[in-house]
């Protein structure tokens, strides 16, 4: 397993990690993700160390707390082998401050989120989503005070626009307080917007890039095909954008799944391998998370890694999944000269 550095920071990450939406199915909404128990989710955990995948990301608001129960109880007794992302500002309770990213709600959830991991210090601390409402150095300093307590190592964000990060930023290094080394942000083949404003704010700032749902909400799996229709199953049938994602051209998913398929033969891999494989040759990639609903998926999406396709391949796969930039980015790609776009 290939280890790289998360963002400008000094510590290392393995290029994989799991993700535990999948543990719990505490409620509807992440029944439709998984459903895991403790004896299933420690043996994912087993295989995945095996790989060398020591990197576990979870939330507060996973199962409503039952997945990071169920992690901690997963990893009792290796705790010092294994990297502990988490994530917290999410609603976790009916009351009018169980919400947000505030003193009172970071400190209460850091705290939920020890107790319910079973340790004493979270690697990777995540804020799931901006919070408009609270100041930016209310959040910034109350990490800070989290990080020198030794309770959280290294903080990140996750789903921030790129003026929300750069004004985080911004304010961390007024103050001198701890600043943001990941983003944990949405990114596939399908989902490029990552690459107009993001992916160049952190290659500037040092900010690495941890990927949630890099096969597109289950759309890069191999089970679609043009005149087939989705999965019973799927995701894709939620009617909620945020649990079936974004919309999707029909013939833009099917282009790139037909490419996709022909580097799946060249290189005798997966559809769901090569999606993976192709992230993790984009600048500010630090780690992309990987989910399993059994053992099967998880040592099939484990296979991801090891091996490289080649430059044309990659050029294949960009161009079936290029689309039209919005404004302004559109015009600065047209002066390159000036502004040279992170990835060609």
């Amino acid at each position: 397993m290939e280890y790289r550095r998360l963002g400008g920071s000094g510590f290392k990450v393995p290029v994989l990690s799991l993700g535990t939406g999948t543990f719990g199915g505490a409620n509807e909404f992440f029944k439709g993700f998984g459903n895991s128990g403790v004896a299933e989710a420690t043996r994912l955990v087993d295989i995945s160390l095996e790989a060398g995948l020591t990197m576990f990301d979870s939330a507060d608001v996973y199962s409503d707390g039952l997945a990071e129960e169920i992690l901690g109880q997963a990893l009792k007794g290796r705790r010092d082998r294994v990297i502990i992302s988490t994530k917290g500002t999410f609603r976790m309770g009916e009351g009018a401050n169980d919400v947000g990213s505030s003193r009172y709600h970071l400190i209460r959830g850091v705290e939920g989120s020890l107790k319910r991991l079973g340790t004493d210090y979270i690697d990777i601390y995540q804020l799931h989503g901006f919070d408009a409402s609270t100041p930016v150095e209310e959040t910034l300093s109350c990490l800070d005070d989290l990080v020198r307590a030794g309770k959280i190592r290294y903080i990140g964000c996750s789903n921030f626009s790129g003026w929300h990060l750069m004004k985080s930023l911004a304010v961390s290094e007024k103050y001198g307080w701890a600043r943001y080394v990941a983003h944990q942000a949405y990114y596939s083949l399908i989902g490029r917007s990552y690459e107009w404003e993001l992916m160049p704010l952190g290659l500037d700032q040092g900010v690495g890039a941890i990927v949630w749902s890099p096969l597109g909400w289950g759309r890069l799996t191999g089970k679609i095909r043009r005149g087939q229709p989705p999965p019973e199953t799927s995701r894709m049938r939620s009617e909620t954008t945020v649990q079936g994602g974004p919309p999707v051209e029909d013939e833009y998913l099917y282009r790139v799944v037909d490419a996709l398929d022909e580097v799946a033969k060249e290189t005798g891999k997966t559809v769901p391998q090569v999606a993976i494989n192709w992230l993790l040759r984009r600048p500010t990639v630090s780690n992309v998370i990987i989910g399993a609903r059994n053992e099967e998926q998880l040592r099939q999406n484990l296979a991801a890694v090891g091996w490289n396709l080649t430059p044309e391949q990659v050029e294949r796969l960009d161009a079936a999944s290029a689309t039209t930039l919005a404004y302004p980015y559109f015009h600065q790609r047209g002066f390159t000269e000036r502004n040279p776009p992170p990835v060609r």
